[in-house]
C-alpha cells in the first residue's frame, strides 16, 4: 500500500470513527468488527494509536467500566469532535460528489449500471 492511499484510508478511518462515536460510545474490539464490516483491515496495534491520537487531541473522551469483568475503554465523542466532524461533513459530501458524481436514489452514479 502506497504512502498517499494509507494516509487517506486512515483519514476515513478517523472519520469513521468519529461519526460513530456521535452516535453511540463504543470499545475498540467492537469497533474493529465494526469497522471491517465496511471492508477496513485493521489490526489493533493500528486503531488504537489512532483512537489514542483523537483523545489526546480532544476529539474523544475515555471512560472505563467493567462489564463481564473485562474492563473496557469507551470512547465518546467531545463537543470539539462534534465541531470537527460537522466540519468534515460538507466537505466530505462535496469530494463524493465530485469524484463519484451524483449517486442518486440507488447509490449508483450511472443509472445503466
Amino acid at each position: 500500500m502506497s504512502k498517499l492511499y494509507y494516509d487517506i484510508f486512515l483519514a476515513f478511518v478517523r472519520v469513521h470513527l468519529l461519526h460513530h462515536a456521535a452516535e453511540e460510545p463504543f470499545y475498540g474490539a467492537a469497533m474493529l468488527e465494526e469497522l471491517q464490516r465496511h471492508g477496513y483491515r485493521l489490526s489493533p496495534g493500528t486503531l488504537y494509536p489512532i483512537l489514542h491520537g483523537l483523545e489526546k487531541a480532544g476529539y474523544l473522551s475515555v471512560e472505563q467500566a467493567v462489564v463481564g469483568g473485562k474492563a473496557r475503554k469507551y470512547y465518546r465523542i467531545t463537543d470539539q469532535g462534534r465541531t470537527a466532524l460537522k466540519g468534515v461533513k460538507p466537505k466530505l459530501r462535496e469530494l463524493v460528489e465530485e469524484v463519484l458524481g451524483d449517486l442518486g436514489p440507488a447509490g449508483r452514479s450511472d443509472p445503466s449500471e
